[in-house]
């Protein structure tokens, strides 16, 4: 029997500003609970040239882009010395630092995830380049991805929730989810009622059905969003049920936007409280 390895990427930006250590920590923990491999690549950022209009009599311009330059290296270097550490002899992790000038890095990191199993993006709400990343990986790579917040705790993957409309993203995430639950691991199918209409009835408990024949405990849920928005909804009922993870991807594009960026009425960032596996 050929023996597989699951792969999982992790790519971090040093520039304008870093993902908060205590994120990169926790994806790391969270890579070597899947098993396999972690690659991580930091992308060091290449500013172009560009005249300050005054000439460099008044602005040294080139000598304040190497300094940008030289703190991003010097970012990506600190980086992989605090992945390798934190992972220790549990883990098999490769780093590599890729080049890119500013706007290139999120083309360039979801192009590469493609070629992994799964992307973990260590996440924070209150820096701007994690849901930028987010965004460009999630709709770019085709891969599932999974936001990783600091206050994840690593443990073998017991009990996912997925969040199920029925729809064919939804199946997709579950497919994902499935791939990452721990021999003798449990579901709980999350189902909103009151958000948008669905196709068919009981959805939840028919999924739950299906995955109780194919040997897979599962409990079907039914939520009510009531003054909350649906991803408050969602991460209220899995962390409840115990799930370690939540899965989704039946809410579309511009619901996983909201998702991580939040509400634009709200205009705030949403707050991830446990992993969230994100398939699109």
């Amino acid at each position: 029997m050929m023996m597989y390895t699951r792969n999982a990427y992790m790519p971090i930006a040093t520039y304008p500003e870093v993902v908060a250590d205590g994120a990169v920590l926790a994806a790391t923990s969270y890579a070597a609970v899947l098993g396999g491999t972690l690659h991580v690549t930091t992308f060091a950022v290449d500013i172009p040239y560009m005249s300050s209009g005054l000439g460099d009599f008044f602005v040294d311009v080139p000598g304040l882009a190497r300094a940008v330059e030289q703190k991003s290296k010097a970012e990506c270097h600190r980086l992989h010395a605090l992945v390798q550490e934190h992972a220790g002899k549990g883990l098999d992790v490769y780093c590599t630092t890729k080049t890119a000038v500013p706007g290139g890095v999120l083309d360039a990191a979801a192009g590469q995830a493609r070629y992994f199993d799964v992307a973990l993006l260590p996440w924070s709400g209150e820096t701007m380049v994690a849901q930028d990343m987010a965004q460009a990986v999630v709709f770019g790579s085709g891969r599932p991805t999974i936001l990783v917040p600091p206050s994840a705790r690593a443990a073998a993957l017991k009990h996912i929730a997925i969040a199920w409309d029925g729809g064919r993203v939804a199946a997709r995430a579950l497919g994902d989810a499935l791939a990452l639950l721990a021999e003798g691991g449990r579901v709980s199918v999350l189902t909103v009622q009151d958000e948008k209409p669905l196709n068919g009835s009981n959805l939840a408990g028919t999924l739950a059905s299906s995955l109780e024949n194919r040997g897979i405990r599962a409990k079907p849920i039914t939520i009510t969003l009531g003054e909350r928005s649906i991803d408050e909804a969602l991460q209220d009922a899995a962390l409840t049920e115990g799930a370690q993870i939540l899965a989704m991807g039946g809410f579309g594009h511009s619901r996983i936007r909201d998702f991580i960026l939040g509400g634009a009425t709200r205009g705030i960032f949403t707050q991830v409280r446990l992993p969230v596996l994100l398939s699109h």
